[in-house]
């Protein structure tokens, strides 16, 4: 039998092992350490099962949700994490190494796979899609959590206004009305328990 393929697959299987070593902005609820994204990426697509019901989409593929969830952070293995409030951050610059990193990684994959990944990565990065529209509400509410229940450990440690919380999250309203009340719940929250800066 011809194991070339699964070689491949192999290969991108240990690269993403990587993932765990690459930790985030995002403190753990209990205010131990710092996220890595791996973990970030399982609680995510969780969320994606658990919360499905508050899309606002009739017609909702979950099993492709949780695939772009899975997905789109990998690229963070080669291009790194950015603190999502860094005003100093190049976004375009980000962007173009982020799909940079994308093409590398994937291409470990056989063909058809490595076309498919890069796929899922762009319609992410786009949120034009349903899904899309859900997998980025997720992938913001996520870590809007974390902070509320670490009390702000990172946004104090930042000096972050709620103003900037409001205009980095109002993308969950994309794909959950509901999701975005109780989002703005928690910024209010905060403010009110001092976490956030009003």
């Amino acid at each position: 039998m011809e194991y070339k393929r699964l070689e491949k697959q192999i290969e991108f299987i240990v690269e993403i092992d990587k993932l765990k070593q690459v930790f985030r902005q995002t403190i753990l609820m209990d205010g131990s350490r710092k996220e890595n994204d791996a973990e970030h990426s399982w609680h995510a697509a969780i969320m994606a099962v658990l919360l499905c019901e508050y899309a606002d989409f009739a017609e909702l593929d979950v099993f492709r949700v949780i695939r772009l969830i899975l997905v789109h952070d990998l690229v963070e293995i080669e291009a790194g994490d950015v603190y999502c409030y860094d005003l100093n951050a190049n976004q375009e610059r980000v962007k173009q190494h982020e799909k940079d990193a994308a093409l590398r990684l994937f291409n470990i994959l056989p063909e058809n796979q490595a076309r498919e990944f890069f796929n899922l990565w762009e319609e992410f990065e786009e949120g034009a899609t349903p899904e899309a529209c859900f997998a980025i509400a997720l992938d913001r509410f996520q870590p809007l959590l974390h902070d509320y229940h670490n009390h702000g450990t990172m946004w104090k440690k930042h000096h972050i206004k709620s103003s900037q919380v409001i205009v980095r999250n109002r993308k969950i309203a994309d794909g959950s009305t509901i999701l975005w009340e109780y989002a703005k719940k928690l910024i209010e929250g905060s403010i009110e328990q001092g976490f956030l800066q009003p």
